[in-house]
């Protein structure tokens, strides 16, 4: 990645700016940010924390909806706490978000 502060920096700004009950995908936020394609890239940065503790990761899923592998249950925890239905370790009728 060309500028990985820049890519930092944009993917905060697209998740703090996120309401609860909202979910995107990794995709979406890579595209929000600027770096469309960089789906994994989002991931790896939630992933290792880079988004500091305030960050609502939980808001994140995989295209399908499905949720963070090895943390099901505390994801789906966090996502009900907003009014997120979630089935069997994904949203239950996850849809892309508009812009």
């Amino acid at each position: 990645m060309a500028d990985a502060a820049d890519f930092h920096e944009r993917v905060v700004s697209v998740l703090s700016q996120l309401q609860p009950g909202e979910v995107v995908s990794y995709g979406e936020v890579a595209a929000e940010a600027g770096y469309p394609g960089a789906a994994r890239a989002v991931g790896a940065l939630l992933a290792a924390g880079g988004g500091g503790p305030d960050m609502p990761w939980w808001r994140v899923v995989t295209a399908d909806g499905r949720l963070v592998p090895g943390h099901e249950a505390v994801h789906a925890r966090m996502l009900r706490r907003e009014g997120v239905a979630v089935t069997q370790g994904r949203v239950t009728g996850y849809r892309k978000r508009r812009k």
